[in-house]
């Protein structure tokens, strides 16, 4: 399938329509900013200052206690969604599935007037998508997908964390799309996206490949990624053993993500994309 089918942006036109409908349109479930002005919505009411907008004042509190008090209003800020996108070879066998997930959050973004960036992620990122804002940009956005590919020579979440925060300052929601096995751990990362204070939700990618070992006797591992290879014997009791570690590995992110307030949500490619997205949203959107 074509990210830029008619059918397929159908599909993505339906999520939307959902995401207004059960968030108003919005990936995250409360955007509101603590910060109080000229908004529509009612939040308090402070002492008159000067400086203060003369237009806040609430005249009938002063016709009846002779005292300036203004009107303080919600904020409804805008947000900056930016997805992060392991494109390490390691998600080759998942790429497709991974990039129709960044579509469709993208595209809800998108409709949603909330600016989206998009990275691509190896041992160094690489832009796919420079930060824009509106549905005309949907299919600039779509294409952009529909071409990328695998790269690099290794996957480095924690050198992509940090090399992202040196190039975007502005705070915002993250969405980290991977299957998030990486040789240097996730811990470090994810700390360094929260640390700058961004809100950070990772949505994990993962196929049977990642999950089972199928393989018996002597055999030859390459690494996808570095290309090293590896001369091993694999017993019924090391395939066993493997698959506990990666579960155990999959449990470690999912605590770790309870403990810090990252939203999480675990998917494989047998999950129909929009399926899971639909899930995400009546759950109450990209939150912890």
């Amino acid at each position: 399938m074509l990210l830029t089918d008619a059918s397929f942006i159908n599909r993505l036109e339906s999520l939307y329509l959902l995401a207004r409908k059960v968030l108003g349109g919005s990936l995250k479930a409360d955007r509101k900013t603590t910060k109080k002005g000229a908004g529509i919505t009612f939040a308090d009411y402070a002492e008159y200052q000067l400086g203060d907008d003369y237009r806040s004042i609430d005249w009938r509190i002063y016709a009846k206690f002779e005292h300036l008090i203004i009107k303080l209003f919600e904020l409804e800020e805008d947000a900056t969604i930016y997805i992060l996108l392991d494109s390490s070879h390691s998600m080759e066998s998942k790429f497709l599935h991974a990039r129709k997930l960044a579509a469709a959050l993208g595209y809800i973004a998108l409709n949603s007037l909330d600016r989206l960036c998009v990275l691509e992620m190896a041992e160094t990122l690489k832009p796919m998508l420079d930060t824009c804002r509106g549905r005309g940009n949907a299919l600039r956005f779509l294409r952009a997908l529909e071409s990328a590919d695998t790269f690099g020579k290794d996957s480095n979440f924690t050198a992509c964390a940090r090399e992202f925060q040196a190039r975007r300052k502005q705070k915002g929601l993250v969405i980290v799309i991977s299957d998030f096995l990486f040789p240097d751990g996730f811990e470090e990362g994810l700390n360094s996206l929260q640390w700058h204070r961004h809100e950070v939700f990772c949505l994990q990618v993962q196929d049977d490949n990642d999950q089972k070992c199928d393989w018996k006797g002597d055999v030859n591992l390459n690494c996808i990624e570095t290309g090293q290879s590896q001369k091993v014997t694999i017993s019924p009791a090391e395939a066993k053993a493997y698959e506990a570690a990666v579960a155990e590995w999959n449990q470690s992110l999912k605590k770790f993500c309870a403990r810090q307030g990252i939203g999480l949500a675990t998917t494989t490619p047998d999950i129909p994309f929009d399926v899971m997205i639909q899930e995400i949203l009546r759950r109450g959107g990209l939150v912890a």
